[in-house]
C-alpha cells in the first residue's frame, strides 16, 4: 500500500471514528442528561417537554446524516465485503430505529398532543395513549443508546487488537 493511500485510509477511519463517537455522544448526552435536567429544572413541565422533543427530533436528523455518512465510509472502503460486517449491520438498525422514531413515532406523538388542545396531552383523555407511546419511544431510544455503545465499543476494541 502505498503512502497515499494508508494517509487516505487512516484519514477515513477518522472520519468513521469521529461520526461514530459524536452519534453516540450525542444520544447519551440529550437522551441521558440533558432531558432529564430539563424536566428536573423547568417548573413547567410542557415547556421541557417541548424543548426536549425539539432537542430529539434534531438529533435524529443530525443521527441519519451521520449514520448515512458511517455507511457510505463502510461500503467503499469494504465494498460487498462489508455486508459481512457487523458493524454494517449495526450502523443500518441503528439508522432504521432512528427513522422509525423521527418519522413514525415522533409524529404520532405529536398528533396526539394536538389533538388533546386545548388541553395538555396529559390532562386530556388521550392522556394513556401518549403515555403508551412515550413509553414506546424511551424504550426504542434505549435501544439506540446500547447498540450505538455496542458499535463503538466493537470498533475500538476491534482496532486496539488489530482485527
Amino acid at each position: 500500500m502505498t503512502a497515499v493511500r494508508r494517509m487516505l485510509r487512516n484519514l477515513v477511519d477518522a472520519l468513521f471514528q469521529v461520526l461514530l463517537t459524536a452519534w453516540v455522544g450525542m444520544l447519551w448526552t440529550i437522551g441521558y442528561l440533558v432531558a432529564p435536567v430539563l424536566f428536573y429544572t423547568l417548573d413547567d413541565r410542557v415547556l421541557a417537554g417541548e424543548i426536549a422533543g425539539h432537542m430529539f427530533a434534531v438529533s435524529g436528523w443530525a443521527g441519519l446524516m451521520m449514520g448515512s455518512g458511517l455507511l457510505l465510509i463502510l461500503f467503499p472502503q469494504r465494498g460487498i465485503a462489508s455486508l459481512r460486517t457487523l458493524a454494517f449491520w449495526l450502523t443500518a438498525l441503528l439508522l432504521i430505529l432512528t427513522a422509525v422514531s423521527l418519522f413514525g413515532i415522533q409524529p404520532f406523538m405529536q398528533y396526539l398532543k394536538d389533538a388533546a388542545q386545548p388541553l395538555d396531552v396529559m390532562q386530556s383523555p388521550l392522556r394513556e395513549r401518549f403515555i403508551s407511546w412515550h413509553g414506546v419511544s424511551s424504550s426504542l431510544y434505549l435501544l439506540q443508546s446500547l447498540l450505538a455503545l455496542g458499535l463503538l465499543l466493537r470498533i475500538k476494541l476491534d482496532r486496539a487488537f488489530g482485527h
